[in-house]
């Protein structure tokens, strides 16, 4: 145990989740943190606050109050990550990475922070699992999490919406790609996790 929380020691490092709605990556982004010790920063945490003005905006600007709302979740979250980093801490990031421009944008940061960053993707080879896990969220659902998919109609909707814009080159960025839903209990995938960033 002391020798992974060291791995954070030395140089901060970005571990950046990457991957869609109901793929395990909040369960994976808790779990590395948990382990490593350093901050967990989630973007729809950012984006839950924004419930109330949501409503407020859909009144008068109806078509541009989502989109407003993530970008600032987004610029919140990268002030947030960026304090992180500047205290010399390490951080995993969960958000769904499903752009290039946010990919850039933590590259300018490990470059401003001496920092090594770092992909894990999480990505379902069994489509079944991975649908009945984000159709049991839905129904688990408490009112958190208002503007996540629920249904697999949903997730299609939000695919198309993306025009496979997150498939997308990460270049030299090391990138650990998990099956979250083999069966391979979570102790084990962070354990991969923490091997792919000692190597």
């Amino acid at each position: 145990m002391e020798e992974e929380i060291n791995l954070v020691k030395e140089r901060p490092i970005i571990i950046a989740m990457k991957g869609h709605p109901g793929t395990g990556k909040s369960t994976m982004a808790r779990a590395i943190a948990r382990t490593l010790k350093c901050p967990l920063i989630d973007k729809d945490h950012f984006r839950d606050c924004t419930h109330t003005l949501e409503q407020s905006l859909l009144l008068s600007t109806p078509c541009k109050a989502t989109k407003l709302l993530n970008d600032l979740s987004y610029e919140v979250m990268w002030n947030v990550i960026s304090t992180q980093l500047d205290l010399g801490l390490s951080v995993v990031i969960d958000s769904p990475l499903s752009r290039r421009a946010h990919l850039d944008r933590l590259l300018d940061m490990e470059e401003e922070y001496d920092a090594r960053l770092v992909i894990v993707e999480c990505k379902p080879g069994d489509e079944t699992e991975w649908r009945r896990r984000l159709e049991a969220r839905g129904e688990g659902d408490n009112g958190s999490g208002w503007h996540k998919p629920k249904t697999w109609q949903e997730i299609e909707k939000l695919l198309e919406s993306y025009d496979r814009c997150w498939d997308y080159d990460v270049g030299k960025v090391p990138k650990l790609v998990l099956d979250t839903t083999a069966h391979v209990q979570i102790v084990n995938l962070v354990s991969n996790v923490l091997q792919f960033i000692k190597s």
